[in-house]
């Protein structure tokens, strides 16, 4: 306001100043007006004498000009007739120079004519002779590139040769580590057999004492009521029996793999804000992310806060929370009738999609399909070898390129192939390629181009695989693959004792993509159908 007001008392200050100014100005120009008045009165007489001397110079004027302009007719008719001759000898002049050129142009084109027959001649003899000349030229040069193709084919022949065995040699050291790390994998799979079968016997010799130990408890309870009637007893047996039961069962398979041990008895608390606080924080360590960590808790804590909990209803809780958001996404491959089914498996360095491929196809041949690979990594030798190793596994035939080559080209030839001998599935690896590699991104991009234009619908099925220890980058890699090759499910792998799990959660909740399948091992069968609930038991650590 008092920024206003200061503005306003400007404004008439200036208002003001601009009134005295006007005031002056009409003041002045009422005396000059007085003045022009004077001046105008005494006027009429003087210029009415100065108006008839004007108009008798002006009649003396006109008449000199009338005179002047008939002595300039006359000339300028005389020198019209002068240019009408001039212009007639010109035109006479002209036509005779006309003639000449003519006549000159006539002689010249006959003599130029004479010549360009005669030079048309000297070229035709020339051409004839530099024919002849060129044709002998040609032939000694075939001749000379006949022999160095000869003795270049040699060459390429003596270094195929080299290279073929140079290749044989490779594949055989290759096929030998395999079978030896094959040897390793199988002696340390029997020994974990072994140790497993250990474990399972000391817990089963520790449930055996824990019954026994139970029973004589309620036996010697039951000898001292009969001997002290009036002794309450505090402690009742039937929990401690069911704690020591529980402590003895066996946890699950998806248990056993994540690392999870039976949970032991706590005393219950009280559920409110600090609680929720650390479960939030609990969760987000485990790779669920900030989001979905707090639906989760939010959740739990509906018509349950301020109550006391157990650990064990907690983790109850918990595990329903994260199979409610996980239960629409556990779906199975899709299977269509139109044959070949083309799914394209992506994904990043090392996330295991050359094991998840054998895999599948094992599990999709033991159900009668007719299965097809094609090994679209072409920049890794290796990676070609290890898939057509889970190929014999798995009863499967590999189709493969020369390293280096055009895997769009491939996977259009594999599509080809597959049609032809009426396969069901064609599997198709692709070279393994971090999301932020917008060079190899777009490689991908092309093989699903060129897999379109043999079939516009294909693929079919576009599987990203997923490994479960790198934590929140998971994310990233399904909005990068998502936006290129439109993902249609997922595959989460090594999901073993040191991955957390909890990014698959945030990966449903965020895509709602299917998960398709998990993988928990390196065998061929240990690819297992995408179980909700037991994933989210086995998360949390929950017994059933």
């Amino acid at each position: 306001m008092a920024f206003f007001k200061k503005l306003k008392d400007r404004l008439f200050k200036s208002s003001s100043k601009i009134d005295e100014g006007l005031e002056a100005i009409v003041s002045d120009g009422g005396e000059e007006e007085a003045a022009v008045d004077e001046v105008m009165i005494e006027a009429p007489a003087a210029a009415v004498e100065t108006e008839d001397r004007a108009a008798a110079e002006a009649t003396l004027a006109d008449e000199e000009a009338a005179r002047e302009a008939a002595r300039a007719q006359a000339e300028e008719e005389a020198l019209r007739e002068a240019d009408r001759v001039a212009a007639r000898e010109a035109e006479r002049l002209e036509a005779e120079r006309l003639a000449a050129e003519q006549a000159a142009r006539e002689d010249a084109a006959r003599k130029a004519e004479q010549e360009q027959r005669e030079r048309e001649q000297a070229e035709a003899r020339a051409a004839e002779a530099k024919a002849i000349q060129d044709a002998a030229d040609e032939a000694a040069r075939i001749e000379a590139e006949t022999a160095a193709q000869e003795a270049e084919m040699a060459r390429l022949a003596e270094e195929d040769r080299a290279a073929e065995e140079e290749r044989l040699a490779e594949e055989k050291r290759i096929a030998d580590q395999l079978r030896r790390e094959e040897q390793a994998a199988a002696r340390e799979a029997e020994a974990a057999r072994q140790t497993e079968e250990e474990r399972d016997m000391a817990e089963a010799a520790a449930h055996s004492a824990a019954e026994k130990a139970a029973q004589e408890a309620a036996e010697e309870a039951a000898e001292q009521a009969k001997t002290e009637p009036l002794r309450t007893t505090l402690t009742p047996v039937a929990p401690d029996l069911a704690a020591a039961t529980q402590s003895a069962a066996k946890p699950g398979l998806l248990g056993r793999l994540m690392g999870r041990s039976t949970p032991k008895t706590v005393v219950r608390r009280t559920l409110d804000d600090d609680m929720l606080e650390q479960l939030e924080e609990l969760l987000i360590t485990a790779d669920m992310g900030v989001d979905t960590a707090l639906r989760v808790t939010a959740n739990m804590s509906e018509g349950r806060f301020g109550k006391k909990l157990s650990v064990a209803e907690i983790k109850e809780l918990m595990a329903s929370e994260i199979a409610r958001i996980m239960e629409p996404v556990a779906r199975p491959l899709p299977l269509y009738p139109k044959t070949p089914q083309v799914v394209l498996v992506v994904g990043v360095n090392g996330s295991g999609k050359t094991t998840t491929i054998g895999k599948l196809a094992s599990q999709f041949r033991a159900a009668g399909k007719k299965v097809v690979i094609a090994a679209g990594d072409t920049f890794r030798a290796a990676a070609v070898e290890q898939l057509q190793v889970w190929g014999d596994r798995a009863g499967v035939p590999v189709l493969t390129a020369a390293q280096g080559s055009d895997p769009a080209s491939l996977a259009f030839d594999a599509m080809t192939k597959a049609e032809a001998d009426g396969a069901d599935l064609l599997l198709i690896d692709t070279a393994g390629r971090l999301q932020n590699r917008g060079d190899l991104m777009e490689e991908l991009a092309k093989i699903v181009r060129v897999i379109r234009k043999k079939d516009e619908t294909a693929p079919h099925n576009t599987l990203l695989v997923l490994d479960a220890t790198t934590g929140q980058n998971a994310i990233n890699q399904v909005k990068v693959f998502q936006e290129i090759s439109d993902v249609s499910g997922l595959v989460m792998t090594k999901l073993d004792g040191t991955a957390k799990g909890g990014v698959l959660v945030a990966l449903a909740d965020k895509f709602g993509l299917p998960i398709h399948a998990i993988g928990v091992g390196e065998q061929i069968d240990d690819l297992s159908p995408f179980d909700p609930q037991e994933f989210a038991d086995a998360l949390v650590g929950y017994e059933r």
